[in-house]
């Protein structure tokens, strides 16, 4: 099967036509075409002096925010308080942190300056959010995505600090419940996450519950987490 070149033109082959995951390059990172990827089970994904690489993987891996695994060693660090966790009021740093983390049999890393600009305009346009994990007035851990209706198309996520991306994931999953966000996109097969619940599914079946959550209503307005969020891993003590 071939690998389609973008044009100008603002559209994607369908997902089913991607080789190994891949399904086409070039175009541009634009919010239009980052938006239109997003919505069609499709993302960019290339490492510097790279074109734009487009992926629709099969399987793709997903997180239910229902089936979420928070450990008991991770529920008791959450009890004592170490971390406060806050939505989109370090986006730049949480980015440029992930940049930065180092990738387990990655030589580099994926998220370039190209990538850090497209998604930073996403975040001032409303579409792209992050979660913060502060320690006192440290950024010690986070995560950033794209929310779309009811869904949630995770991008990454990193640590300074033991178990803080982890937390960070707990506490925005709990707030995902609350939201009815019912799909967290993770994108490709990686072990951490399946440790904490998310699993693979085949491509089609993951194109359906996107479709599904699309059609619902986003959230709108400030992301904020409530304020009693963290006394939900107390109660499951």
């Amino acid at each position: 099967m071939p690998i389609y070149r973008l044009t100008n033109d603002l559209a994607f082959p369908p997902p089913h036509f991607a080789e190994d995951g891949l399904l086409a390059v070039g175009g541009d990172l634009s919010q239009d075409r980052l938006l239109l990827a997003y919505r069609g089970g499709i993302f960019p994904w290339y490492s510097k002096g790279e074109p734009i690489l487009w992926w629709s993987p099969d399987p793709r891996m997903i997180l239910l925010p229902g089936k979420f695994h928070c450990p008991a060693s991770l529920r008791r660090l959450l009890n004592k308080g170490v971390f406060r966790f806050t939505f989109n009021t370090a986006f730049a740093q949480v980015i440029r942190n992930c940049s930065k983390a180092p990738r387990p049999g990655q030589d580099g890393t994926w998220i370039t300056s190209e990538m850090e600009q497209a998604y930073t305009a996403l975040h001032e346009a409303g579409h792209a959010h992050s979660v913060e994990c502060w320690r006192g007035g440290e950024l010690v851990g986070g995560l950033y995505g794209v929310g779309l209706g009811a869904c949630f198309f995770g991008e990454s996520m990193f640590s300074k600090a033991s178990n803080a991306s982890k937390a960070a994931l707990a506490v925005f999953v709990e707030q995902c419940k609350r939201w009815e966000i019912g799909l967290i996109d993770c994108q490709v097969a990686n072990a951490h996450l399946y440790s904490l619940g998310a699993r693979e599914i085949p491509r089609d079946a993951f194109l359906k519950m996107l479709a599904s959550g699309l059609r619902r209503q986003g959230r709108r307005g400030p992301w904020a987490f409530d304020a009693d969020i963290v006394d939900i891993f107390r109660k499951k003590q």
